[in-house]
């Protein structure tokens, strides 16, 4: 694994204004989005290289119906993982954080397939070839209509247009991609509208460079 300090980096979402917190606010918009439109069915998630959580616990703190979530959470760093599990403890919903190497396919045979999945902060930090591996992997993690939310930035060269023409080969649909003007962030949306793929056990699908 890279030796960056993620536990330190992660606090940049805290400052208001910054283009970390304006990703995060973009992807809970998201989040609650499919949450919104699902209701009141049961919601499995997954988050890959979940971090503290905030994205996706950060919404269920505050809706009524939260409970009605089964997550499963997969984070390498255990001063972030620790976090996630302070973070998710007093909620309704099913919140399991497991410390883990979210790039191994066997990290998640028991918890797939899933209605919602979440590749954020993953695009930015694995090469080319690794980011197409895992937006094809993405199918056999997908219940059928299963969205997927991810983040990239796009300074140069911008990977965005060739992940999003990625999606559609594997069968998914875009449903969203938002990417202001002002900040190089961006988060995109697809949904799978191809049959899901069985779960490969085995696999590793990314490394991450930094």
């Amino acid at each position: 694994m890279a030796n960056t300090d993620w536990s330190a980096w992660h606090d940049a979402y805290a400052a208001p204004g910054s283009g970390l917190s304006d990703r995060l606010a973009a992807v809970r918009s998201q989040i609650d989005r499919v949450l919104d439109t699902t209701a009141p069915n049961p919601l499995r998630v997954v988050s890959a290289c979940a971090g503290d959580g905030r994205d996706l616990l950060g919404v269920l703190a505050r809706r009524s119906d939260a409970g009605r979530v089964t997550a499963l959470l997969v984070e390498y760093d255990a001063v972030l993982a620790a976090r996630a599990r302070q973070t998710a403890a007093p909620l309704p919903a099913r919140v399991e954080v497991r410390q883990a190497d979210a790039a191994q396919s066997d990290v998640y045979s028991d918890a797939v397939p899933v209605d919602l999945l979440l590749l954020c902060g993953i695009f930015g930090n694995i090469s080319d070839r690794d980011v197409r591996r895992t937006v094809e992997a993405a199918r056999q993690l997908s219940a059928p209509g299963a969205e997927v939310i991810w983040t990239r930035h796009r300074g140069e060269p911008d990977l965005t247009p060739s992940i999003r023409e990625w999606f559609a080969a594997a069968g998914f649909e875009e449903l969203a991609f938002v990417a202001p003007e002002s900040d190089t962030w961006s988060v995109g949306v697809h949904r799978l509208v191809a049959p899901p793929r069985p779960l490969e056990p085995g696999r590793h699908w990314f490394t991450f460079l930094r």
